[in-house]
């Protein structure tokens, strides 16, 4: 009977050495609070990598202290020599690493740890691109409120009336239009107050023409203008409509009835 042998091919790994970090192969052991003071340390890269070199040169080998060359840190971590060497110093500057004769190692004693130099560094970088970004966006800032300001004078200069040269602009007044014969003059001057005081003046001289035409349908339909301008005001509106109860059958006054602009007369009509 025939069998199968089933072989088993490793993954492709595109021609490189497949590494898997195991602990059988060798631990460091370290403190868990140095490892956290570690991690949040301001530390720059070079910095980091001299400090993890050191532990890994000591606790790795069960020691507190030894003697390590800068070249050993270099192969171990790809920096220069002089890098090393460098951010050695600072480690030791800020009592990270601590020196006993020739011999090196982490400080333990975290509470030493200070980065007074390196964040003075830091925060004269930072301040610097502050306030370089400050200034940008100030000058955006104003760049924006110019274009708005310039907007503005745009819009109020498309609404202002032109202006005879060497004249002044004069104040609209819509009592300065000519009325009707037929509209009650003291009823459109309290239509005009009431539109003033309730801060919705009339302001064109094509309101005013509108106003004209809509009451003069209301004369032609039998209703009294002077009443439908009093509508108006006791009820708030900002217009004038025309009202919506039938004309009785008595016929409206006219031009040729006696007082027919008087308020008399259409209270008799109404």
């Amino acid at each position: 009977m025939n069998t199968a042998e089933i072989l088993q091919f490793p993954p492709p790994t595109g021609g490189k050495e497949q590494r898997v970090a195991d602990t059988d192969d060798g631990y460091t052991r370290i403190a868990n609070e140095l490892l956290e003071a570690i991690a949040g340390a301001d530390l720059t890269a070079r910095q980091l990598k001299v400090m993890i070199a050191v532990i890994r040169k000591t606790y790795g080998f069960q020691k507190k202290l030894d003697r390590i060359a800068d070249i050993q840190i270099a192969e171990l971590t790809g920096l220069s020599r002089q890098n090393v060497n460098k951010a050695k110093k600072e480690l030791l500057s800020m009592h990270c690493l601590m020196m006993d004769g020739n011999r090196i190692g982490p400080n333990k004693e975290l509470s030493a740890w200070h980065f007074t130099n390196s964040l003075q560094k830091r925060d004269s970088v930072s301040k610097l691109k502050t306030q370089s970004v400050s200034k940008i966006e100030t000058h955006e800032v104003s760049k924006l409120e110019t274009h708005k300001r310039n907007s503005l004078k745009i819009k109020e200069n498309s609404n202002t009336p032109l202006i005879p040269q060497g004249g002044k602009a004069s104040k609209f007044n819509p009592l300065d239009i000519p009325i009707p014969e037929w509209l009650n003059s003291n009823a459109w001057a309290e239509w005009v107050q009431y539109r003033g005081q309730s801060k919705k003046p009339i302001k064109t001289a094509l309101t005013i023409t509108k106003s004209f035409s809509l009451l003069k349908e209301c004369l032609d339909e039998g209703h009294d203008p002077v009443e439908v301008i009093n509508t108006s005001i006791a009820n708030g509106y900002q217009g004038l409509f025309k009202p919506k109860y039938p004309v009785r059958n008595k016929p409206a006054p006219t031009e040729q009835s006696p007082h027919w602009n008087s308020p008399e007369s259409w209270k008799e009509f109404i």
